[in-house]
């Protein structure tokens, strides 16, 4: 996308965004509930489309454009970013990724402009961080597969048209090879959502139990049209999902050093500002070093991601390193709220509860810990 094309969506979106999304937090937070027209508005500036290819109605933005927006989406309480994000990650990714033509010509259309929502269905309740040893089974019937199993914490499950299941075809393959990827469309028979999960934070975003009752699915969606491809589909759009979900903790942080700088500023004590104190002056610094060294990281990573090379390792740096800086500086910024910090009529109380989750999806702090030091002795650096 041209330089001047993005600069101009970057300012549309951050004053949507400050004008329009921020206002709305606390209703949001009350009614655990996405007012329908921002729905509405987000799908006619494209937002549920950023990474769908042009060719399929998205704006077709790289990753790099892509973790700009976000940092601005993460300014805003998460709920409305997550409404989107599936769309544009783990929702549409395999599909765009691994899906045949004719897959990609049915959902992604829609995906992009807002009229279906899609969820990822691949943790359970006997399989999160360990994947490669889930449960749920999709045997071959004819020219159909029919599918048994339940799926746990699954992201905008209540809302979804479609969902993306992980389902194991080959029982005699313990490991990730034996697991393929379904589209299952929202109503097919014997598809149950569970009651909304009650969250510690992130109201508004709700994740639900997806259960699976001699579900018959169409040979015709399963991704990619083989057996067996469904794991190493769900390990492709990991990069991506993790560098957009670094980029939304880093505008996170950003709103929180914002408020803290603002009541830093006007709060008094000792006769002057309590910006004033060098202790608190010290918790601004830190919290906007990490900020400022999380948003060089993304923006290194994305290019690269971009421009085609293998950044596995730094997008699980990234996200590693952001998701543990915003829960920092959200702990500072209550800090420096003082007793106000922990009262809900300040956005920080929400925010420090909002942010814990960016530490657990797209693969735990462990994991990435894991990935990054496996990259590390397999020779990989960052150079």
């Amino acid at each position: 996308m041209d330089a001047g094309i993005l600069e101009q969506l970057r300012d549309t979106v951050r004053s949507y965004v400050r004008e329009r999304l921020v206002p709305l937090e606390q209703q949001v937070a009350e009614a655990d509930e996405v007012p329908a027209p921002v729905r509405r508005e987000m799908a006619e500036m494209g937002l549920f489309g950023m990474s769908i290819p042009e060719e399929y109605g998205g704006l077709g933005l790289a990753m790099d454009a892509e973790v700009e927006l976000a940092f601005e989406l993460g300014w805003a309480s998460p709920a409305f970013r997550s409404l989107l994000g599936t769309n544009n990650g783990i929702g549409s990714q395999g599909i765009l990724i691994d899906g045949t033509e004719a897959q990609k010509r049915q959902w992604l259309p829609k995906l992009a402009a807002g009229d279906l929502i899609a969820s990822f269905a691949l943790t359970e309740p006997e399989a999160g961080s360990d994947a490669a040893s889930l449960r749920t089974r999709a045997v071959r019937d004819g020219d159909r597969y029919i599918l048994n199993g339940a799926k746990r914490f699954i992201t905008n499950a209540p809302h979804a048209g479609i969902f993306t299941v992980m389902a194991r075809t080959d029982p005699a393959i313990r490991g990730a090879g034996g697991i393929s990827a379904f589209v299952v469309e929202a109503g097919t028979p014997g598809l149950g959502i569970g009651p909304r999960d009650k969250k510690m934070g992130q109201q508004g975003a709700h994740t639900a139990d997806v259960l699976f009752d001699d579900v018959a699915v169409p040979a015709a969606n399963l991704i990619g049209g083989k057996e067996g491809l469904g794991f190493k589909t769900a390990m492709k759009v990991l990069d991506r999902g993790r560098l957009h979900i670094s980029a939304v903790c880093v505008g996170a942080a950003e709103r929180l050093i914002h408020e803290s700088v603002t009541y830093a500023a006007n709060r008094k004590q000792f006769g002057q500002s309590i910006g004033e104190f060098q202790l608190v002056q010290a918790m601004l610094a830190d919290s906007r070093t990490e900020a400022y060294a999380a948003r060089c990281m993304v923006r290194d990573t994305a290019r690269d991601y971009a421009g085609g090379q293998n950044v596995a390792m730094r997008a699980a740096a990234c996200k590693y390193f952001a998701s543990e800086m915003v829960g920092r500086v959200a702990d500072r910024a209550v800090q420096i709220h003082g007793g106000s910090g922990y009262i809900r009529d300040f956005a920080v109380e929400r925010f420090y509860r909002d942010v814990r989750l960016f530490r657990l999806y797209e693969g735990t702090s462990q994991i990435q810990q894991i990935v990054i030091a496996r990259a590390m002795l397999n020779g990989e650096t960052v150079d």
